[in-house]
């Protein structure tokens, strides 16, 4: 809080005095401690403290001083916290000021606050961390943050204490505010090695009494320089791999380890091998050091290799090992076979140890792995000879047959003597030329082929097949027709035949009639030098077809004859009246003829024979059957399709002919007769009737009869005897025997050494008979049938099937192995082949020119130019490329492709090509070898053209860096001899021999580096071999040195001055500092931090850790504090800082808005108050300064109040004029004060007045009068509308009631109609309003409010009644009366128009309630009348005429148009008639409405109809039950009476699809040693099964089982399947 001077300024009613009080107490009082007096001190008594109503304010300040008005003295409201109240401001004190009424008058007091030492120094973070390279110089500095002290003065914080010193001091920068900076410095170089984590504790301690410290942690984390090398745990790693290892498998892992941490300490792992194919065989993995396999090895090639394996750091220092890994031979190469020689095609006719192939096997491994053994496929007629090592011959070892095989393949298999053993093989094809020696053979001695008749000219019967086992054009067979004739005609007209495919076709089309069928035959014949053929027979047979339709040969039809036969009435029963006789000249079933009845006059009287076509009567002839009947019969054969004739036959049925002539000369049709339908109907619904209900009598005393009878069969106890139906199967079934046959099988006591199997029935109905039945029949005590367990013991009868039982022996065969025994390969000279053994060697240099001059062959082998061309000499080399051909013209080896030995044999020496000189007839080799030398074409070469080191710049001298090697494809004094480096000022070279004679090639550091002098260097490496012309090859060296962290960051000013407005926006840039770093990468990364800074400063700025920036961060106050020194630091990777000052001016600006402080306030004033009545005081305060902070305040437009200044910052509010609340109840008067800044700012104050009221306002209605409506027929106590009155004046005087005037409605109190609610206003109906007795009434209602005197005032009220349609319309004419029925006569020439009559109708009710329409609900003839809409007239529509009924009865609806509308309905009686008596004769007839039934015959069809539907649906439900009980019936198992033995006759499937339409029943008896063997028996057909079990004792127990065994399909003793 500011200091201020209070002006006290004298007004009309207010007195003010100037005072000042000041007082000092220390902080921390305790609440209620003692200030001072007050009241003495003032020179007040304390009875005017009380009367003035005293009291402090204080602003928005908090209260922490009160005043105690009974004793006059100040006390502590609240303890004080100088620290938090004014920080670091000195002095520190409380203003406030004592306020009194009555007069009102304030006294300023001020109380000083004195500090005491309650506050020890504390450190922002209570930990921090360096992180600090060990290549830190001594004497690098870092800033650390300073401690916080709140108190002031001697207590504030003096002093800081480093522990432990070993490493760093402490040195303290005092700064102009009085602080002191602190910085820690280096004093001994650091090691990570030996310490990488250091503690310190800072200790800052003031200068108070007690002496108050605090700590801070320091924990600085060293961090690496690469300064160690990486060093492999072992010199020499040896491993071992088999040879078809498989890519990936590890082989050994090699370990490195490096003192140095995180980056410098990551070891990558390389192999240098440069001069063999170890990087193409071997990887090492960079991270872990695992050397795994990646190529394919092979023991024959190389059996060991020698890996160079460097570890390598970040910063460039590497080791290097050695791995030896031994290469386990596997037997991993098959035997390669080559054929040298081959035939393709043999003669059948060649003669035995014949030479076919020959062949060289090879195989890669060694040793035993190496040695091979070859054989061919069995059951062939050749052999395999070995003629020498590594060559067989294939020769034939037989007559050879093309016909029993045209060819051969032939597979020789090697194999070799490995473990596991490996073959291979090839296959070799070889064809037998053809000899013709067979003749064609048909397939078939004989043919038979059959046509169907009428097929079209050239269609395809069948085709002859002759096979010649010869090949090609020996086997090529034409098909010929032989001459010959069929009933004298050439049999070439009848078929041909195809020469090529042996195609038989019809030339004509057959007719059955005339041929049925005839023979030829067919010759087969080859294409063989001479042709060689054979013939064969064929049969053409002819079918019918049913092409001809039956003729009817009797009764012959005729057009004049209408009666064939006549049928004297007396005829009895089979009369034969007459017989249709038809033939087809088809034959077979398609002659096959049949005779239906197709359509009679009467059907009940004729039949027809199916199969002799006679026509009979059958039934006896009666008086009542027609003379003539009309019978139309069809004659069907049975062809497919089938063809019919129709024949009409006409009979008559007459004793006399005259009779037959009268009846058939009357009339040519038949007469229908209808007789009576109703007499009909009646009696055939009886009929039904009595039969339904005679059915249903039936039934149920049969039911009863059953039930009573099972009742007795379930208690019975009588024996059963067993009875088995006779040939129980299936009849069914379609197969072809019809009889039963009975098969025994007899098992003896050696069944069980054979296997019996029986074949599966076609039929599943079986019988089941155990041979131990006592002869009776027990119920089977199993859940499951005994069907479903087709390894019963009980016997099985196969139905449907003849099954044989074949009974194997079996015999067991054993075969020996034969094994192989290895064999020693020996010269052998066979026939017409020698094999020479020969050697001859050639020595060539590399690189010479394609046909260059290699050795005279013929010479030098002591051959003859001659032998080599009539052998066919040539150059066998496997599988390899051929890098020399012979000249057999000269005899002469030359050059076939330029040789780079280098390509050829790598490292290998000495390098040779190995081939064979092959010739034949006879056959003979001669191993040739040819040794290529080298020469000095390949220089020295680095993989890479150039590499790339990093390394550190505080690598120490003698640290060596491993180089790659150089390759020189070149051996001997040809290969690489040295290695140069230039230039040699700062590294040198050093070379160590390896065992294989190669040399490890490092590079050694011999001064130390500086990266800030020189970053980069460049080398180069020359390697040189010893050749003449001498090459070399080079390698650039780039070496990149890595920075250390050596150098401080370093600020461009030691002092950064900037300024900024106090208004300036978030995130706005104070300044930018800069340090800079001599170190590169992240050692040369500065980070930027914001080190310390006063309490009142901290949080407002912050600086970007990437560039310097410092911004703002938070609010300014010029008021609070006027410039802020900060203190930033400058930190790199390594952990060393550089730090520098900022200073930061703020600059003023006009941004506190005025303080607007209620002092004393009046909520409430009355309306009657005099003016200038005082109502608030108000403070008002700025903190601004200056211009800012002069203020002036001014109030929103209002005549009736005015602000008036008291004194500086003082206002009173007054009033200007009288009040009217009725006007304005309440004022929201707001104060404004504005300050004289640019901009200038302000603050509103709104003060909400109360006007209290007075009553002088009498209640008012809303209007003038009330009109209200009402629909009659109204509830009593229905709200008809509300009135209103309102008054100005306020909470009682405003509190209107309503009251109902008193007077009168047709003599009658308006109460009673009426009544009003006394708060609401609402006006209520007292009773139900009828339109028709009161239209309307008026009545009077007051208002009167509460106050008082109470106010009051009156309105009229018009309340009408309003029409709803609740009378219905009410008809006049014509009068109703029950005994008038004619109203009105209308003559018969009477026109159109004619007016008969007018209906006359009122409504009481009113407006469109009473509106009313006429409408013609019913008429008996509506096209006769109509009635107006609107009139009610009745008139006729067209003229009226004869036909008219003379009595007319028109019904006329009257309706209302209300809604819902009401209606009268009137009856219109019309005589239509031109005089009295004619209308009374029609009208005396029947006074009222006659009803009349509805169609008898409708309801007569309908009842019969559903009768007969009952009594059909009957028949069918008991026929239905009938046919399923009679199929589940097993009266056998539920009778208890003596059963015997029945098997129901021809049980079996009929609709299967057998071969046996007959029974058979199996039996089969069974030993005493069947259990030893194993009997099958298939399954039966059907499951309709007859069960006996074993165990039964000769009586059936009831089934203890409410259910029928009837109704249940999976019940034990009965298995059903449908």
């Amino acid at each position: 809080m500011r200091l201020q001077v209070l002006l006290f300024i004298s007004f009309l009613s207010l007195s003010s005095v100037l005072g000042q009080v000041s007082y000092s107490v220390p902080e921390e009082m305790a609440k209620g401690s003692l200030v001072g007096n007050i009241a003495q001190d003032l020179g007040l008594e304390v009875k005017r403290l009380r009367l003035g109503n005293a009291r402090v304010y204080s602003g928005d300040s908090k209260e922490y001083i009160e005043l105690n008005s009974q004793r006059g003295v100040l006390l502590i409201k609240e303890r004080i916290d100088r620290e938090a109240l004014c920080g670091d401001t000195i002095p520190c004190a409380v203003h406030f000021q004592i306020v009194l009424e009555n007069p009102m008058e304030f006294y300023s007091v001020t109380v000083e606050i004195t500090d005491i030492n309650d506050n020890a120094p504390t450190f922002e973070k209570s930990e921090i961390k360096f992180r600090i390279s060990e290549s830190a110089v001594v004497g690098a500095k870092f800033v650390l943050e300073r401690a916080v002290d709140l108190d002031v003065g001697t207590n504030n914080l003096q002093n800081y204490v480093l522990m432990p010193t070993d490493n760093f001091l402490l040195k303290l920068h005092s700064q102009t505010d009085g602080t002191k900076n602190v910085e820690m410095v280096l004093q001994k170089p650091l090691d990570r090695e030996n310490n990488e984590f250091i503690s310190l504790v800072l200790t800052a301690v003031d200068g108070g009494e007690p002496q108050m410290s605090g700590t801070m942690q320091i924990l600085i984390t060293v961090l690496d320089v690469n300064d160690n090398s990486p060093v492999f745990t072992q010199p020499i790693y040896k491993g071992t791999i088999d040879e078809n290892a498989l890519k990936g498998t590890i082989v050994t892992t090699v370990s490195a380890s490096d003192a140095d941490h995180g980056l410098n300490g990551k070891i990558t792992y390389s192999i240098t091998n440069t001069l063999d194919d170890v990087r193409d065989m071997f990887e090492v993995n960079e991270d872990n050091g695992e050397v795994r396999l990646t190529g394919r090895l092979d023991y024959e090639k190389k059996k060991h290799f020698q890996i160079n394996v460097r570890a390598m750091d970040n910063g460039g220092l590497t080791d290097s090992c050695k791995v030896i890994v031994d290469v386990v031979d596997v037997n991993d190469n098959e035997p390669t076979i080559k054929i040298m020689s081959k035939s393709a095609i043999i003669s059948e006719s060649a003669n035995p140890n014949t030479v076919v192939t020959m062949i060289n096997i090879q195989d890669p491994d060694s040793g035993e792995n190496g040695k091979v053994e070859c054989f061919i496929n069995d059951n062939i007629p050749f052999v395999l000879k070995s003629t020498s090592n590594n060559f067989y011959s294939l020769v034939t070892d037989s007559d050879l047959d093309r016909e029993r095989a045209s060819e051969y393949n032939i597979t020789v298999t090697c194999s070799d003597e490995g473990v596991p053993s490996l073959s291979s093989s090839v296959t070799l094809t070889l064809q037998i030329s053809d000899v013709n020696d067979n003749a064609p053979v048909f397939e078939r001695s004989s043919y038979e082929a059959y046509i169907v008749e009428n097929n079209t000219p050239g269609l395809y019967i069948f085709t002859v097949k002759a096979r010649d086992t010869d090949w090609n054009q020996n086997a090529r067979v034409s098909y010929i027709l032989e001459d010959s004739s069929v009933n004298g005609v050439p049999v070439s007209s009848y078929v041909s035949v195809s020469a090529d495919s042996g195609v038989i076709h019809a030339v004509r089309s057959f007719d059955y009639e005339q041929i049925k069928d005839f023979h030829f035959r067919v010759k087969a014949q080859d294409g063989g030098s001479p042709p060689l053929s054979s013939n064969v027979s064929v049969k053409v047979m002819i079918q019918d077809q049913n092409d001809n339709p039956p003729q009817v040969l009797y009764p012959v039809q005729t057009g004049g004859s209408l009666v064939a036969e006549m049928v004297p009435r007396s005829a009895d029963v089979g009369y034969l009246v007459t017989k249709v006789v038809a033939v087809d000249v088809d034959s077979g079933q398609n002659a096959w003829l049949s005779y239906k009845l197709q359509k009679a006059t009467d059907r009940a009287l004729f039949e027809v024979g199916l199969q002799n076509g006679e026509i009979r009567t059958i039934r006896q002839v009666t008086d009542k059957d027609a003379v003539k009947q009309r019978l139309t019969v069809i004659v069907e054969d049975n062809g497919q399709p089938s063809r019919s004739a129709t024949v009409i036959v006409n009979v008559a049925v007459a004793d006399s002919f005259p009779e037959v002539l009268s009846e058939f000369t009357d009339s040519t049709h038949d007469k229908e007769y209808n007789d009576n339908l109703t007499f009909y109907l009646v009696l055939a619904l009886a009929v039904v009737s009595f039969l339904f209900i005679t059915c249903l009598v039936v039934i149920i005393s049969v039911k009863i009869y059953r039930w009573r009878q099972s009742r007795i069969l379930y208690h019975s106890s009588l024996p059963v005897i067993p009875y088995y139906p006779p040939r129980y199967s299936d009849t069914l079934g379609t197969g072809t025997l019809q009889h039963v046959y009975n098969y025994e099988v007899c098992r003896t006591t050696d069944s069980r050494k054979s296997d019996c199997k029986f074949g599966r029935a076609g039929s599943q109905n079986v019988l089941i008979m155990d041979p131990s039945s006592t002869g009776t029949m027990q119920r089977i005590q199993s859940e499951k049938s005994i069907l479903d367990e087709p390894d019963s013991p009980l016997e099985v009868g196969y139905l449907g099937f003849t099954n044989t039982s074949m009974c194997l022996q079996k015999e067991l065969m054993t075969m020996s192995g034969i094994t192989m025994k290895r064999q020693v390969l020996l010269f052998i000279s066979i026939l017409s082949l020698s094999t020479v053994l020969g050697q001859v060697s050639y020595s060539i240099p590399e690189e010479m020119v394609k046909g260059s001059f290699v050795g005279n062959i013929a010479q030098d082998l002591g051959l003859d130019v001659k032998r080599l061309k009539s052998g066919r000499a040539r150059v066998f080399t496997r599988d390899s490329t051929a890098y020399v051909e012979l000249n057999r013209e000269r005899g002469t080896l030359l050059l076939k492709e330029r040789i780079d030995r280098e390509a050829l044999c790598g490292q290998m020496t000495p390098c040779a090509l190995h081939f064979q000189i092959l010739l034949e007839n006879p056959m003979e080799f001669y191993s040739i070898t040819v040794e290529i030398t080298d020469v000095n074409d390949n220089s020295p070469n680095f993989i890479t053209s150039d590499v790339q080191f990093n390394i550190s710049e505080s690598a120490l001298s003698g640290t060596t860096f491993s180089l790659d090697r150089a390759t020189d494809l070149d051996v001997g004094e040809n290969s690489l001899k040295t290695y140069v480096l230039k230039p040699t000022d700062i590294f040198s070279l050093k070379m160590h021999n390896q065992g294989d004679g190669s040399k490890n090639v490092e590079m050694v550091l011999n001064a130390p580096l500086d990266r800030e002098k020189n970053e980069h260097l460049s080398l180069v490496l020359t390697a040189v071999d010893g050749g003449e012309p001498q090459m070399s090859g080079t390698m650039q060296i780039h070496i990149t040195i890595l920075d250390v962290n050596d150098n401080a960051p370093v600020f461009t000013q030691s002092i950064y001055k900037a300024s900024i407005k106090e208004n300036a926006p978030l995130e706005t840039v104070v300044v930018t500092v800069t340090a800079t770093d001599a170190d590169h990468g992240s050692n040369g990364r500065i980070t930027y931090s914001i080190s310390s800074m006063l309490d009142h400063a901290r949080g407002l700025f912050e600086v970007k850790k990437d560039n310097g920036e410092v911004t703002l961060n938070g609010i300014l106050d010029y008021e609070k504090a006027r410039n802020v020194q900060i203190n930033i630091r400058a930190s790199d990777d390594g952990g060393l800082t550089g730090s520098c000052k900022l200073i930061v001016d703020v600059i003023d600006v006009n941004d506190n808005c005025p303080d607007i402080h209620i002092m004393s306030k009046s909520n409430v004033i009355s309306e009657d108050a005099k003016p200038n009545t005082v109502v608030t005081m108000i403070n008002v305060e700025d903190a601004d300064s200056g211009e800012n902070g002069k203020v002036h305040c001014v109030i929103n437009d209002d005549n009736n109040f005015m602000l008036k200044s008291t004194s500086e910052k003082f206002y009173s509010l007054v009033t200007d004029s009288d009040l009217d609340r009725e006007r304005a109840s309440e004022y929201n008067i707001t104060v404004t004060c504005s300050d004289e800044g640019v901009p200038s700012l302000s603050s509103s104050v709104t003060l909400t007045l109360q006007i209290s009221d007075v009553n002088d306002n009498a209640p008012v209605f809303e209007r003038s009068s009330y009109e209200a409506y009402i629909v009659e027929n109204n509830t009593p106590g229905l709200s008809i509308f509300t009135v209103k009155a309102r008054d100005a004046d306020w909470n009682q005087n405003a509190r209107v009631s309503y009251i109902l005037e008193d007077s009168s409605v047709n003599g009658v109190p308006v109460s009673s109609y009426v009544s009003v609610s006394a708060d609401s206003g609402v006006i209520h109906a007292v009773r139900s309003f009828d339109y028709e007795q009161i239209k309307d009434f008026q009545f009077r209602v007051k208002a009167q409010d509460g106050g008082s005197p109470p106010l009051s005032s009156n309105v009229s009220v018009k309340v009408m009644i309003q029409d709803q349609n609740d009378n219905p319309p009410q008809v006049l004419y014509p009068v109703q009366t029950g005994g008038s029925l004619v109203a009105e006569m209308v003559p018969r020439s009477a026109d159109v128009g004619y007016l008969v009559t007018k209906v006359v109708a009122v409504d009481v009710d009113s407006g469109q309630n009473a509106w009313l329409s006429y409408k013609l609900q019913k008429a008996t003839d509506r096209a006769l009348f109509e009635v107006g809409l609107q009139n009610g007239e009745i008139r006729t529509i067209r003229q009226v005429t004869d036909k008219d009924a003379v009595k007319q009865r028109l019904t006329v609806i009257v309706e209302d148009n209300g809604q819902p509308s009401r209606s009268a309905t009137v009856i219109v009686n019309v005589a239509v008639a031109d005089s009295f008596p004619e209308v009374l004769s029609e009208f005396t007839d029947s006074t009222h409405d006659k009803e009349y039934n509805d169609n008898l015959t409708f309801y007569l069809v309908l009842a019969l109809a559903v009768v007969s539907f009952l009594f059909i649906t009957c028949l069918v439900v008991i026929i239905s039950v009938k046919i399923y009980r009679w199929r589940q019936s097993r009266i056998l198992y539920h009778s208890s009476l003596p059963v015997i033995p029945y098997y129901p006759p021809r049980y079996s499937d009929t609709l299967g699809t057998g071969t046996l339409q007959h029974v058979y029943n199996y039996e089969v008896c069974r030993t005493t040693d069947s259990r030893k063997s194993d009997c099958k028996f298939g399954r039966a057909g059907s499951q309709n099964v007859l069960i006996m079990d074993p165990s039964s004792t000769g009586t059936m127990q009831r089934i203890q089982s409410e259910k029928s065994i009837l109704d249940e399909p999976d019940s034990p003793l009965e298995v059903r399947h449908c």
